[in-house]
């Protein structure tokens, strides 16, 4: 971290739609707050499995409640998540394996365009209902998000490679490791210690809790 800043790690999968409002709203006040914001992608398959936790959508009356929560704070922050009930079932059929360890070889090799590339599988996968775990449209959130298409080839083919395989999995270790069980998960280092903060709802108290 640069000098008295406080480093905020945020773990977070592009399948989740609260991680993206998270997200959103961290990338906007990191030049405002005195802090280092650090992207960690990581597995939420893998934080559901280790820590018994289910996807909300499980639980009918959450499941009901989630729709219209995210509609209100997508308003509220203004970012465009788009979400029916046939989202539920959309998330529980993709494989977003593939998207997050893409991610996870951007961030091992140019993790400058980390912010881009998450954004836009965000926006492909919550705005435009797209299947992101399809390699050409893997390639064209790459596009969009500035990278060049050798750098999309070398990352297409590092997917398979155990070195990303074993980042990923040891940043969902991590999580777990702070206390995490589902996604966004929020690591502020403070005084010496990490304090883990869920949610998008507890950015607020985060701010006020690193003196912001």
């Amino acid at each position: 971290a640069r000098m008295g800043r406080t480093l905020v790690e945020l773990f977070y999968d592009v399948v989740s739609p609260y991680s993206w409002l998270g997200f959103e709203v961290l990338c906007r006040y990191q030049h405002i707050w005195n802090i280092d914001l650090r992207f960690r992608p990581a597995f939420l398959g893998g934080i559901m499995q280790a820590t018994g936790n289910k996807p909300p959508a499980m639980l009918p009356k959450r499941a009901e409640y989630m729709l219209k929560d995210i509609k209100r704070m997508a308003k509220y922050y203004q970012v465009p998540v788009q979400i029916s009930e046939d989202d539920f079932q959309r998330v529980l059929g993709t494989s977003n394996l593939g998207a997050m360890r893409f991610i996870t070889a951007l961030d091992m090799t140019q993790p400058r365009y980390l912010e881009p590339l998450s954004r836009e599988f965000w926006i492909r996968f919550w705005s435009q209902h797209e299947d992101i775990s399809q390699t050409e449209n893997i390639l064209a959130i790459a596009r969009q998000a500035g990278l060049s298409s050798e750098l999309a080839q070398k990352l297409l083919e590092m997917i398979s490679s155990p070195a990303v395989k074993n980042r990923l999995r040891e940043t969902t270790e991590e999580a777990i490791k702070y206390g995490a069980f589902g996604m966004p998960a929020v690591v502020a280092h403070f005084k010496g210690e990490p304090h883990l903060f869920f949610g998008s709802d507890r950015l607020e108290l985060l701010g006020s809790f690193i003196g912001e």
